[in-house]
């Protein structure tokens, strides 16, 4: 770290000892994140910091969520974790045309919990905070229907990315995405604020093809993307321990 993050840091713990919290036990890259996500303002990082705190507790109080909360949105089988990218970012596929809105919202947001921590302890070494882990996904809208259009899910999840999970997302590519779809999306981008645009991708020709299978490399990428691995549910990737986020 330079100087400035160093004096930003500092400021940002004593913000959020003055809120009547404790950024004791976490790293500075951990305080990094939000303090990117609050470009650097050191109380707003601080507030952002202790509203996460204050809702991972109530929200997550386990700091993880079991599979047994989840059994509904897993049995879809549309998640699959498939190591690291070129980057070293872990990637995440969600294959859409598996997936239904779901009736029960409580669940819905325990499970983009539950992934969404899964995917970052994935990259941790031996399962311990690291506190800068990044995350690439893959949203594949191949063969997608009206029925398994879910913009309110889409929204969630992205929503969560941004309050309570800032920086964790390196990069998203959608794939596949049919012509209906677009108007979807158009509205589903107004929820989304500039830092999380510029990192979504949609791969509509050749070049940007080719681009995204070189950014996940062939080691990691599924067959049928173009690259050389096998699909790994994502229940099926066993971690150390779990990790919160």
């Amino acid at each position: 770290m330079d100087q400035n993050q160093d004096f930003a840091v500092a400021q940002m713990r004593e913000s959020v000892q003055k809120l009547g919290s404790s950024a004791e036990k976490y790293g500075d890259p951990t305080l990094i994140r939000f303090l990117i996500a609050r470009s650097f303002d050191a109380e707003k990082a601080a507030n952002m910091f202790v509203q996460w705190q204050k809702w991972r507790a109530s929200f997550v109080p386990l700091d993880y969520i079991p599979d047994s909360e989840v059994e509904y949105e897993l049995s879809g089988e549309k998640l699959y974790l498939q190591g690291l990218s070129r980057k070293g970012n872990p990637v995440v596929i969600v294959k859409a045309n598996k997936h239904c809105p779901s009736k029960d919202q409580l669940q819905f947001k325990k499970f983009v919990v539950h992934v969404l921590d899964k995917v970052i302890a994935s990259s941790s070494i031996r399962g311990e905070e690291i506190g800068n882990e990044k995350l690439t996904a893959i949203l594949d809208l191949q063969q997608l229907a009206f029925k398994n259009v879910d913009a309110r899910g889409l929204i969630t999840g992205f929503q969560f990315l941004q309050a309570y999970y800032p920086e964790r997302l390196g990069k998203c590519y959608l794939i596949h995405m049919p012509g209906f779809f677009k108007r979807v999306w158009n509205f589903v981008s107004r929820f989304l604020d500039k830092a999380t645009q510029e990192k979504i991708v949609i791969v509509s020709n050749e070049d940007e093809r080719r681009e995204f299978v070189r950014d996940i490399g062939d080691e990691t990428l599924p067959e049928e993307y173009g690259g050389k691995a096998k699909l790994v549910l994502l229940q099926d990737v066993q971690l150390i321990k779990p990790l919160n986020a």
